[in-house]
Formats: C-alpha cells, sequence, structure tokens
C-alpha cells in the first residue's frame, strides 16, 4: 500500500519506512506458517517456504497492480503529486487478480524449490479454487486497509504540519512588516529633530538613510539572511545614526569567522539596537558604545548587544518596548521555546545592559 508522499529530500526516512513494513510482513508470515504447520502438521521448514514463496509474489503482483493503476488513473497529475492510491474499487479487483496470479506463480516456485508437487489454485474444484482464493484474499485486504488507513493519518499530519509552517511564516511576515515601519519612524523623528537643529547634517543623514534603506530592502524581503549581512545593515544603521549623534556614539562588531553564514531573520538584532540607542547613548551627554558581538555554545547560536548606559533597558515604559517584544514574537514563531531574548544588567565594572538573544544554529541558505 502506498505511503504518504515524502520530500524529495526525505528519502533515507521513506528507505527505513519501507524496511520496517517488510520486516512486518516477515513477521506475519513466519508467524502464519508456525499456524499452518501446527494445525495441519507439516514440516515448518515446508510451509515457511510455500508462505513466503506465495505471499511475496501477492504483494508483488498487488503493488504492480496498484502503481500502474494510479499512474494510468491519474495520468494528468504529475509524478511527485500522485497519492498511488486507485480507490478501493480497483483496489479491489487487483487484489483479487494479483492474488490469483500471485498464489499460482508462489506455489509453482516453492514447487521448484522443494522438489514437490503440491496442486495450484487452478487444479482441482472450483469449490477449493474459491475457498484458497477467499483464505488468501483475507490477509491482502487486512494489509491493504491498515497500511492504507495508516498512509492516510500521515498524509493529515503532513497536511496540518504545513498548515502550522505557512501560519508561522505569515505571523513572521506580519511581525516584520510591522517592524520595518516603526524603525524608520524612529529614524525620521530623528531626523526631523536634526533639521531644525543643524541642516547640513540633517542632509548628510537623509542620504545615508537613502542608502541605507536601499541596502536593506532585498534583505527585509527574504526569510533569513546571514548573519554577516546581518552585520552589515547594521553597520549601515549605526552609520546612519553616529551622523546625528557624533562622536557620542562608538560601536563595535564582534563575528568569528565561523558564525558569518549562520542564518537569522532580517532586522532581527535591530530592535535592540535602537533599543540601546534611545536608553543608554541619547540620555547621556557624554553618549556611550555599543558592542555586538556572537558566539555558539553547543548547538545555539548566542548573539549579545551590550551598550554602556546606566537605565535598564527593560525598565522602559511598556509602550516603547515595542520592538523587544517583537524580537520575542519572531523567536517564539520560528523556534518555539528553542529561542530566548533576556535583557540584564552587566555584571563587570563596564555596567551598562546586556541583551542576550540565543537560538538554534543553522546555516544560511
Amino acid at each position: 500500500m502506498p505511503d504518504a508522499i515524502a520530500p524529495p529530500l526525505a528519502a533515507p526516512v521513506g528507505t527505513l519506512r519501507h524496511l520496517r513494513r517488510a520486516l512486518r510482513v516477515a513477521i506475519v508470515i513466519v508467524t502464519v506458517s508456525v499456524m499452518f504447520a501446527a494445525v495441519f502438521g507439516q514440516r515448518f521448514w515446508i510451509t515457511f517456504v510455500y508462505s513466503i514463496s506465495i505471499a511475496t509474489a501477492c504483494w508483488l503482483f498487488c503493488d504492480i497492480g496498484r502503481m500502474l493503476a494510479t499512474r494510468w488513473l491519474q495520468r494528468s497529475v504529475p509524478p511527485a503529486e500522485r497519492n498511488w492510491w486507485p480507490g478501493w474499487g480497483p483496489m479491489a479487483a487487483i487484489l483479487v487478480v494479483g492474488t490469483a496470479l500471485g498464489y499460482s506463480l508462489g506455489n509453482a516456485f516453492a514447487n521448484f524449490v522443494l522438489g514437490t508437487n503440491s496442486a495450484g489454485l487452478l487444479e482441482g474444484s472450483p469449490r477449493r479454487a474459491l475457498a484458497i482464493l477467499g483464505l488468501s484474499l483475507v490477509p491482502g485486504f487486512g494489509a491493504t486497509y491498515f497500511f492504507r488507513t495508516r498512509a492516510r493519518i500521515a498524509e493529515s499530519e503532513a497536511r496540518a504540519l504545513a498548515a502550522q509552517r505557512e501560519a508561522a511564516e505569515n505571523q513572521l511576515r506580519l511581525l516584520q512588516s510591522q517592524l520595518e515601519p516603526h524603525m524608520l519612524f524612529n529614524t525620521l523623528a530623528n531626523l526631523r529633530v536634526l533639521i531644525a537643529t543643524d541642516p547640513p547634517r540633517a542632509q548628510a543623514m537623509l542620504d545615508q538613510l537613502i542608502a541605507f534603506l536601499r541596502a536593506t530592502l532585498a534583505a527585509s524581503r527574504t526569510g533569513t539572511h546571514s548573519l554577516a549581512d546581518e552585520f552589515a545593515r547594521l553597520a549601515d544603521y549605526l552609520a546612519l545614526m553616529k551622523v546625528r549623534l557624533g562622536e557620542r556614539l562608538r560601536f563595535e562588531f564582534d563575528l568569528p569567522r565561523e558564525l558569518a553564514n549562520a542564518a537569522v531573520p532580517p532586522l532581527l538584532l535591530q530592535p535592540l539596537i535602537e533599543n540601546s540607542i534611545k536608553h543608554a547613548i541619547e540620555p547621556s551627554v557624554a553618549g556611550g558604545r555599543i558592542a555586538i558581538g556572537a558566539a555558539r555554545e553547543g548547538s545555539q547560536l548566542v548573539l549579545r548587544v551590550r551598550d554602556s548606559g546606566a537605565e535598564a533597558a527593560d525598565a522602559a515604559p511598556p509602550g516603547s518596548r515595542f520592538g523587544l517584544e517583537q524580537v520575542r514574537a519572531r523567536l517564539a514563531a520560528l523556534h518555539g521555546a528553542a529561542a530566548s531574548l533576556t535583557l540584564e544588567a552587566a555584571q563587570d565594572a563596564g555596567g551598562g545592559t546586556v541583551a542576550t538573544l540565543r537560538m538554534p544554529l543553522e546555516a544560511d541558505a
């Protein structure tokens, strides 16, 4: 019987599934052989050879018949989209014909191997032939129903998983579509202030904003990009902010080479940088420093954004924590409990706040 259609990369899983099915069939054949040997007083080896020969031949004819019937009935459907199930009507006919052919071929093969002369399906009275065919069809219909039921359950689970993935992707797109205007509005608000106080710097900031948006637009429309690209976009944004803040804003990056191709959602760290600028750099006359780093801890990617401000970023009023909530929501939609974002005060003499983001380490496609 057909199993649920697996994606092209799941071939090893499909192979294991077929091996497990073959093992179950072998167990059934051995059990039937033992029962027949006990009931009819036959030697186990002889009963086993006839059972496995007939069962294998029946399975071969029925499975080939199923595939040929499906290919014909679903000839207008691409092979990758066929469910390899012709329906119970055609399958019942295939089982009857396949079982009759399989019994005859398997019986003849067992006669050849053992040197015996057991009567075939058509040798003897019609009543005997019908009895043999009926008994042989029982396990055939039972196995077909069992595997068909399992396949339908697997197909239902696959559809449910696909629906969950689509819902998660839609949620991520919604979150990202909310985040991008939020970042842009904050930047334009800063630009508005600068226009009134320093027009030349406002012009420079506007030029930098245009370049930043041009570089960011393509990346923001993809599901993931490399950590190197994420750091590059952060550098563009910090350069934009430095036009307004001047030497009050200092920043540094620490990206190990082996993590440059790690996959992260676009603009993932952007809200953390905005948070640090708003709550740590701007309130200080002397400004401050922002350090962005990446590290690997086991199977997790750890990203840290540290500022030198005195105010705890997570203690900000609820209305100003939109960006942090968006980061947590995106992480939950992507990785569930396997990802997290925490903010805490730095424990060393440098002070400030450390935002730590943890998520499963994945390579960028």
